[in-house]
């Protein structure tokens, strides 16, 4: 049993020892290769030892060789510099955490990435080191490049303090001095930067960039010299980009020096930032040029500074504008010192910009707001200035030459002081005038008015006295205008006064419209003895002394003058032609009567006075007993004027001769048709009244019975009543007791609607309601009389009924009315009252087309006054506006600026801006922007508009600084303009759009 054992023992001994023989043998190979691959690993065959370390490692059974072999072959890797060296890292660290060399692997991968410039990556596998482990020599590399990731990624604190733990290092203490003076020259350190820059100074690595540094710590601690010689000294060793930074450090530095003349090519070869340029730099450049007396240079710089608010912005605005001046540039300099004089970062600039501001407001006119306010403006905020005499002189005067009286009267009312007196006179004179011109009269009365209380000045106090007579007298008060305009010619100082020439002239026509007819013929005879230039005027006074000798019965001195109408060929020959005709019958010349008038109806043939010429000589051929020559006539105005105001008498006249000739058939038929065409009028009237006669002597009294109950405006048995109710009315408004007027004529209308007087008692009654002021009330009445047949009421029932409508804004029931009133109007003043108003309403419709006919029918009277021309080309300027046809529109806009006043010359003046700008001509339409400026000031609109033309123009003259600022200040200034704020803004936007692609302080 032992023996067995034993053996048992020996056989086991055996067996094992065979096995582990055989182990030893596979692991000492093992162990062979890999001390061999760790042999080429430190002897830097890193290709090599990775080979065989990858063979171990998938060979080998032992979990501590394989793990070192993973180890092996990523650092291999990583030093080999292979792509997938972080990979084949990442994955030891992942699988073998625990291995004695994982730290060294955190350090091998943070190297790798590195080296890889990943500085973050490497800051994470830095941050995972056990530094404790690290040898001195790999302490180094760990400490700088662990600082270099957090310089790289801007922890510049932990940064500072691994690079000073490599300061004596031989390989990495250079560098790392390097990085941490130029951390201190970013931190604005620059004793501490120099301090580093210093002791590498010598190394050539570094040398380069430092002198560039140093260049710039010089300029930056005001040691401008320095960084001048420095900079220079840099130039040929650095880049472009840093080149553009040393021309800046070089050319700021002779610029503090006030050494411009050096400064300028230096600040002009400077880059920018990015490319662009800000607004310091623009400033340094154009006051470098401003010094140098280049002010043409400096407002090119100066003028690119866009949208700044601070004191550089303010420093440049004020020198821009001191550059302007200097080349008589001043609508361009009052923009510059205005903006100026709004910022307040420096109070002595802002004050003197102001003051200049202020000045070439007055001197030019100022569209943002009055130059009155702009001067009181600024005695109020700089009291004590030197120049404050100065300027409230400009204050008085500004009132008057800015034309902008409605504002100046503002600040008048407030400061009621004995010094502004002549001013206050002055202003309200003239803003009477702009009143008058407006056709606001009771506005204007008022102004002048306020102007006669204060009787500083007495050719002004002359003047007032005139126009507000002619006020009265456009208000229809022609007693007061009378005694007004009387008062005006005893003046001593009218004399010298621009209206004086005319007194007679308008005397004359306040008696006439008075009616006294001697006193008015003499002041025209007054006015035609003492005016010979004046052939408008003195053909119009002939004409009405003419007509004030026919009505006063001086029937050969009324002829006298007719013949020096026709004579002076005036539109009105053909009235004067036939006014002298009828004058032979007042003088017992019938012959002579007929022969004119039949010479009358040959030489006017287009005439308005042809149905009047007609109907005379056919009452002159009745009255010579011609009664066949008589009819005829008549028949010819029948035949030729159906609509005419004679053509019911013509037939009531026929009616007459016949019955006059006992031809009582034929009579009747003609008194019967004024019956049945034309019931209700006085011809009417008269037809019925002569056919009883006829119906009675002939005994057929039944038949006219019953012929007259087929005419409702005949009521046989309510005759008596019927008058004597119209009889009441119409006495109440011969007294001009309109309000029982109107009581009257309500009740006799209610009571015989269809009654006798019918037609006259609903015109009374309108004309009535219209004198009371009750107009719409007057509207029923007129209409009646105007849908009746045409009679002696219809031309001016339809003028009145188209005036009503059009203060009542109902253009649409005006427009037929006018219609017929430019048809049926015998007075030329309706007909031009008919077609300007259809003008007006065909445009405020949008009917264009229609708008421009009646336009132009308007323009060819040559009787119209200066206003209505300037309606009726201002209507075919905007028409053509509005289609597009702008060649039409510029050729009426230039005819209205010759004519037209107030606002409509602001509106002329405007397009003429315009068309000049459409045409690139910058500089012309800014002249022309510019004395909108100046005359029109009180036009906000136009001036608003003018202003975005002016930025416009600006624009195309390379100018952004005067397009941006004045865009800027419409938009401050003019919001009550909506749609000019707008327009301003788009412009702006575009404008900034452009300017921004060089230069860095334009905000997108």
């Amino acid at each position: 049993m032992r023996k067995f054992s034993r053996l048992f023992f020996l056989l086991v001994f055996v067996k094992t020892t065979s096995l582990l023989a055989q182990k030893t043998a596979v692991y000492t190979s093992d162990f062979k290769d890999y001390n061999k691959a760790v042999a080429l690993y430190k002897d830097n065959q890193y290709a090599s030892a990775q080979f065989l370390f990858e063979r171990v490692k998938s060979e080998v059974k032992n979990d501590e060789i394989k793990s070192d072999c993973t180890y092996y072959d990523a650092s291999c890797a990583v030093r080999l510099g292979h792509a997938n060296a972080d990979v084949l890292m990442e994955s030891f660290l992942e699988k073998y955490p625990t291995s004695s060399k994982t730290n060294q692997a955190y350090v091998e991968v943070a190297h790798f990435y590195f080296n890889q410039k990943k500085y973050s990556e490497a800051l994470k596998k830095f941050e995972q080191v056990d530094e404790s482990q690290l040898s001195a020599k790999d302490k180094d590399r760990f400490n700088f490049q662990k600082g270099y990731s957090l310089f790289s990624s801007n922890n510049k604190k932990e940064a500072t303090t691994y690079f000073n733990k490599v300061l004596k290092s031989e390989v990495y203490g250079s560098q790392a001095k390097y990085y941490l003076g130029f951390m201190a020259y970013e931190g604005n350190n620059y004793q501490e930067a120099n301090k580093y820059f210093d002791q590498v100074a010598t190394d050539e690595k570094f040398a380069e960039k430092l002198s560039y540094y140093q260049a710039d710590m010089s300029f930056k601690s005001g040691n401008f010299e320095k960084a001048i010689a420095l900079g220079q000294k840099a130039m040929a060793k650095s880049n472009e980009a840093e080149q553009s930074e040393l021309n800046k450090i070089i050319g700021e530095s002779y610029f503090n020096l006030k050494k411009y003349n050096e400064a300028i090519p230096y600040l002009v070869a400077y880059k920018g930032k990015r490319g662009k340029w800000n607004n310091t730099d623009y400033y340094q450049l154009g006051y470098a040029y401003y010094k140098k007396n280049d002010f043409e240079n400096a407002i090119a710089q100066f003028n690119k500074i866009i949208g700044g608010k601070d004191g550089v912005a303010q420093n440049a605005y004020y020198h821009l504008g001191e550059s302007y001046l200097k080349l008589d540039k001043k609508p361009q300099a009052l923009n510059a010192f205005k903006n100026a004089s709004e910022m307040a970062f420096d109070a002595a600039i802002q004050e003197d910009a102001h003051l200049n501001y202020a000045k070439l407001s007055y001197e030019l006119g100022n569209s943002y707001q009055s130059v009155p306010a702009v001067l009181l403006g600024f005695i109020n905020k700089y009291p004590n200035n030197s120049s404050r005499p100065v300027v409230e002189k400009l204050l008085i005067d500004s009132y008057i030459s800015s034309k902008n009286y409605k504002e100046a009267l503002v600040l008048l009312e407030k400061n009621k002081i004995p010094e502004n007196k002549l001013a206050y006179q002055k202003v309200t004179f003239y803003r009477g005038l702009e009143l008058y011109t407006d056709r606001n009269y009771a506005a204007a009365s008022q102004m002048f008015q306020k102007s006669l209380a204060n009787t500083i000045d007495a050719q002004f106090t002359a003047r007032a006295t005139f126009w507000k007579a002619e006020t009265e007298y456009v208000l229809e008060d022609y007693n007061k205008s009378l005694l007004s305009f009387k008062q005006f010619a005893a003046m001593s100082s009218a004399a010298t006064t621009p209206e004086y020439k005319n007194s007679n002239y308008n005397i004359a026509y306040a008696y006439f419209k008075l009616k006294e007819y001697d006193a008015a013929g003499d002041a025209f005879q007054r006015f035609i003895d003492k005016v010979k230039d004046d052939k408008t005027r003195i053909t119009d006074a002939y004409l009405r002394l003419a007509d004030c000798r026919f009505v006063t019965t001086k029937y050969w001195p009324a002829m006298d003058a007719y013949n020096k109408v026709i004579e002076l060929k005036s539109v009105d020959a053909d009235y004067a032609y036939y006014q002298k005709a009828i004058s032979y019958g007042f003088v017992a010349k019938n012959d002579k009567k007929i022969e004119e008038l039949n010479s009358f109806l040959l030489a006017y043939l287009k005439s308005s006075y042809r149905d009047d010429a007609m109907f005379e000589l056919a009452n002159t051929y009745v009255a010579t007993s011609k009664q066949d020559l008589a009819l005829k006539t008549y028949d010819k105005l029948i035949s030729e004027y159906k609509n005419s105001a004679f053509t019911s008498r013509a037939i009531l006249r026929q009616g007459l001769v016949y019955y006059n000739s006992d031809r009582n058939s034929e009579a009747l038929m003609k008194f019967k048709k004024v019956a049945a065409e034309y019931p209700k009028t006085s011809e009417a009237l008269e037809a019925v009244a002569t056919a009883r006669l006829i119906y009675v002597d002939s005994g057929k009294v039944a038949e006219y019975a019953a012929w007259v109950r087929t005419l409702d405006f005949v009521a046989v048995t309510d005759a008596d009543l019927d008058n004597d109710t119209f009889e009441s009315a119409v006495k109440q408004f011969e007294q001009n007791n309109n309000a029982q007027a109107i009581s009257g004529f309500r009740a006799y209308i209610s009571s015989f609607p269809n009654g006798i007087h019918a037609l006259k008692a609903n015109f009374y009654l309108a004309q009535a309601y219209y004198a009371e002021g009750q107009k719409d009330k007057a509207i029923p009445n007129y209409e009646y009389v105007v849908n009746e047949p045409r009679n002696e009421f219809t031309e001016q029932s339809l003028s009145r009924l188209a005036q009503i409508l059009l203060d009542s804004g109902v253009k649409e029931r005006a427009i037929p009315v006018l219609a017929r009133l430019e048809n049926e109007a015998d007075l030329s003043q309706n007909k031009v009252f008919a077609q300007s108003n259809l003008m007006k309403c065909y445009y405020e419709n949008k009917d264009y087309a229609n708008a421009v006919v009646y336009a132009e029918k308007v323009l060819n009277n040559p009787k119209i006054d200066d206003n209505v021309k300037s309606d009726g080309q201002i209507i075919i300027a905007r028409s053509a506006m509005q289609t597009g046809d702008e060649s039409k529109a510029k050729a009426a806009y230039a005819k209205v600026l010759l004519i037209a006043k107030g606002e409509l010359a602001a509106e002329a003046l405007y397009y003429d801006a315009y068309f000049k700008n459409k045409e690139a001509k910058f500089e012309a339409s800014n002249a022309v922007v510019q004395k909108l400026a100046k005359s029109y000031a009180a036009y906000r609109f136009y001036g608003a508009k003018g202003l975005i033309l002016m930025a416009k123009n600006f624009y195309g003259l390379k100018d952004s600084f005067q397009a941006t600022y004045i865009l800027d200040s419409v938009i401050q200034n003019f919001s009550d303009f909506p749609d000019v704020v707008t327009e301003a803004q788009t412009e702006l936007a575009r404008i900034k759009s452009e300017e921004s692609k060089t230069n860095s302080s334009i905000a997108n």
